[in-house]
């Protein structure tokens, strides 16, 4: 079902700025709203908003309270760890579903996500996408900072799509980090600040010491269900990206999610790089 402008949303909010830039969106829309934290997630922002505090072990009662609430839809924002399931602490619904939800654990991260958004929606809930709330957010096509990618880049950007495709099919990842066509870094379950840090700390000896400097891309994964998880970018990326000595940073266009547009176009020109929205 499409996203409802007047149905009440529960936020499913992990770490990041994405939940609070969605919460503002609700605010701003008169769309009311309640922010769903499980527990280790407990963010400064959400003081002054209604909450849902929520188990991992208890769905049962999660889906009562969200009902009680008056919930219709649902959407999830922010990064979340795989939690560690105590079959002492299941609900009744949570031993019915414990087969599912472990098996999904044991998956890449998008089949886990849609394993989720299937459990809801077989509640009745209606899930959307963070960009059909903040469609704004979505990358536009075309060079957006200062700096351009040269022919260089051009082929290492073509060799990353390669790379990044692979690694969706398999379920691993939607980033990687190519330079002069060696790929230094994968994103996997650790996250795209993990990959660039660890290129940062493992400085590589590439064939030409003049050559091209690299870059990352980032993309959704083949078939990938754009409501639970679409990739993302931000002014940290760039910090990240100028530490591992990169030349810029390329996201698929209307396919990854730009948090903060006009800071991250800022961010990428302070430092130098720069950032492409590329079709798909």
């Amino acid at each position: 079902m499409a996203f409802d402008p007047k149905g009440k949303i529960a936020i499913i909010a992990g770490n990041g700025v994405l939940p609070r830039l969605l919460t503002e969106e609700c605010i701003r829309l008169d769309l009311p709203y309640v922010i769903v934290l499980f527990e280790g997630i407990s963010p400064d922002w959400a003081k002054n908003h209604p909450v849902q505090p929520a188990i991992f072990e208890k769905p049962g009662r999660l889906f009562k309270a969200l009902r009680k609430a008056g919930v219709s839809q649902i959407t999830m924002a922010g990064g979340m760890g795989r939690p560690q399931l105590n079959p002492l602490r299941f609900d009744s619904t949570g031993l019915r579903l414990a087969p599912v939800v472990m098996n999904a654990l044991k998956k890449g991260d998008g089949d886990t996500l849609s394993v989720v958004a299937a459990l809801f929606e077989a509640e009745g809930f209606n899930v959307v996408g963070a960009h059909h709330l903040l469609e704004s957010l979505l990358a536009p096509s075309g060079v957006l900072t200062k700096a351009s990618p040269s022919d260089e880049d051009q082929s290492d950007i073509s060799r990353a799509i390669e790379i990044v495709t692979a690694l969706g099919h398999a379920d691993v990842g939607q980033g990687a980090v190519v330079a002069q066509g060696i790929c230094l870094g994968l994103e996997s379950i650790q996250g795209t600040d993990a990959m660039l840090q660890f290129v940062a700390a493992n400085p590589h000896r590439l064939p030409d010491k003049n050559g091209a400097k690299g870059i990352l891309l980032k993309a959704p994964k083949p078939g990938q269900d754009w409501r639970t998880d679409l990739p993302a970018i931000g002014p940290d990326t760039f910090a990240l990206a100028a530490k591992a000595g990169l030349a810029g940073v390329v996201v698929q266009a209307g396919g990854a999610l730009i948090l903060g547009l006009d800071e991250t176009i800022a961010a990428a020109d302070d430092l130098g790089l720069f950032l492409l929205g590329r079709p798909e």
